[in-house]
C-alpha cells in the first residue's frame, strides 16, 4: 500500500500498553506506515519530565499542539478527554480536525452521544453504536471496524503451554464460563485476567497475557474459540479477537453477530454459533476434518490480510478526514 498521507501531521491521543490496548500501537504504526507524521500523547500516563513538573493532562496537550501544530488530532477511546478540554483544545488548533476513534462497543450511551458532539467526526466499530448515534442527532458518525496487524498476528510454531486443541483468551465472564464448560471434554485452555476464580481455573495457563503470549496462544490452537463481551447490549459489533484469530490463521468459532457477515463468511471462514450446543458441534467437527479446518483457516486468514488489517482501516480513515482538510500547501 502507498503512502498518499505523506506530511500530514496527527496528533494521535490514545492509551498504549501490551496487553488489552496493544492495538492503539498498531493503529499509530499504520498511520506511520501511511506517511503521517505521528506524535503521540496518553492521556492516563505521563513521562516522568511531566509529573516531575505536575503537567496536567491539559497542559500536556496544549504544549502537544503548539509544538507539532496537527493537522488531525485522533482521539482513541471513550472518556479519555473531557468534552470542555476537547472545545478548548480545537480553539487552539483551529485548522486540524477532530476525530474519535470508538471499538465494538460502547459502555455508556449517554456519554458516548455527548462526547461525540464536540467532534467533527467519529468513528465506531459496530453498526448498532452507529445506529444508536445516529438516533440521537449524530449525523457525522461513521461505521469503521477494528482490525489486526499481520506483523504480529501471524501464524507461529507453538509449543510446551501454548499448545492446546482448543483455546480462548479472554476476561472471565458468567457467560463466557458458561459457554466454554461445554468443550472442556476436547482438550481446552483459557488465557486471561479471572479465570483462576472460577470452575476453568485447572484450564487457565495465563491470567495477563501479553500480546505475544495472546497470538502464541491462538497459534498453538487447533480450533479458536471468540465469545464477546457484549457492551451496553449491543450485538453487533465484532470483536478485535475476530480479526487478530483470522490473521493468525487458525479456525475460529464465533457467536454470532449482526456485523460478522460485512467482513467473514459463515461456514468458509468462520463458524458461527447462537447456543452452546451449536458451539460444542462447531468444535467437534472441526477437531475431527482437518482438511476443512485448515481451508476455513486458510479462507480466513486470506480475508483478513487482503481487507482486514490497520492499514487498511487506518487508510479508509484519514481518507474520510483529509477529503475535508485544506490542500497540504495550504495548511497552516
Amino acid at each position: 500500500m502507498s503512502t498518499p498521507f505523506s506530511g500530514l501531521r496527527v496528533l494521535f491521543i490514545a492509551p498504549v500498553d501490551d496487553a488489552g490496548l496493544a492495538h492503539n500501537r498498531l493503529r499509530r504504526r499504520a498511520l506511520e506506515r501511511l506517511g503521517a507524521q505521528v506524535s503521540h500523547v496518553d492521556p492516563t500516563q505521563g513521562r516522568l519530565l511531566d509529573l516531575f513538573k505536575r503537567r496536567d493532562l491539559s497542559t500536556r496537550l496544549h504544549d502537544a499542539i503548539k509544538q507539532h501544530h496537527p493537522d488531525l488530532v485522533l482521539v482513541a477511546g471513550e472518556q479519555l478527554l473531557e468534552s470542555s478540554l476537547v472545545e478548548e483544545l480545537r480553539a487552539a488548533r483551529a485548522a486540524a480536525r477532530w476525530v474519535q476513534l470508538l471499538g465494538e462497543g460502547l459502555s455508556d450511551y449517554g456519554t458516548a452521544v455527548t462526547e461525540a458532539k464536540v467532534y467533527h467526526s467519529v468513528f465506531v466499530g459496530s453498526s448498532g453504536a452507529l445506529a444508536a448515534l445516529s438516533s440521537q442527532g449524530i449525523k457525522h458518525a461513521r461505521y469503521l471496524a477494528v482490525g489486526c496487524d499481520p506483523s504480529v498476528h501471524k501464524p507461529l510454531r507453538a509449543r510446551g503451554p501454548y499448545r492446546a486443541n482448543v483455546v480462548f483468551a479472554g476476561e472471565a465472564t458468567r457467560r463466557r464460563e458458561e459457554l466454554l464448560q461445554e468443550v472442556v471434554e476436547f482438550g481446552l485452555a483459557v488465557w486471561g485476567p479471572g479465570w483462576r476464580k472460577t470452575a476453568l481455573r485447572d484450564y487457565c495457563r495465563g491470567e495477563v497475557p501479553s500480546t505475544e503470549d495472546f497470538v502464541r496462544a491462538y497459534a498453538g490452537a487447533s480450533v479458536a474459540v471468540n465469545i464477546h463481551r457484549d457492551i451496553g447490549g449491543d450485538l453487533a459489533g465484532l470483536n478485535r479477537r475476530a480479526f487478530e484469530i483470522a490473521a493468525i490463521g487458525v479456525a475460529q468459532v464465533v457467536d454470532t453477530r449482526t456485523d460478522l457477515s460485512r467482513h467473514f463468511a459463515d461456514g468458509t471462514e468462520v463458524l458461527a454459533y447462537q447456543n452452546a450446543t451449536e458451539l460444542q458441534g462447531h468444535v467437534r467437527r472441526m477437531l475431527q476434518d482437518e482438511k476443512q479446518r485448515e481451508a476455513v483457516a486458510a479462507a480466513a486468514r486470506q480475508r483478513a490480510l487482503g481487507s482486514h488489517t490497520y492499514m487498511h482501516r487506518m487508510h479508509e480513515l484519514l481518507q474520510t478526514v483529509t477529503a475535508e482538510l485544506p490542500r497540504p500547501g495550504k495548511r497552516k
